[in-house]
């Protein structure tokens, strides 16, 4: 399954209503970390059943960067109950990612 793309239309149905936790990926085409966290996060979306793994483009939801206080991409969010409880800014290992899921 691939990574899901969230939006402000769909960004409280997947994210704070959802029953797993949700791993948010913010980041942007022109940002050269970000394209190197991509492929990884695309690995996790296939590999994992036990949490969602999810990005956001901040250059088109700029209102999900802002509400999550997103200052410097890539960053990584973790989510569960609704609330945020890990968050990494910058580019992360695959096995460093794994590690904020558990």
């Amino acid at each position: 399954m691939a990574a899901l793309n969230l939006t402000i239309d769909n960004f409280d149905s997947e994210v704070l209503k959802s029953d797993k936790p949700v791993l948010i990926d913010f980041w942007a085409p022109w940002c050269g970390p970000c394209q190197m966290v991509l492929p990884i996060i695309a690995e996790l979306a296939e590999e994992i059943t036990d949490a969602k793994i999810c990005k956001v483009n901040v250059d088109e939801n700029i209102e999900l960067a802002q509400r999550f206080r997103v200052m410097s991409i890539p960053t990584l969010l973790v989510v569960k109950d609704g609330e945020v409880v890990k968050r990494e800014v910058g580019a992360k290992s695959k096995e460093e990612i794994l590690s904020m899921l558990k």
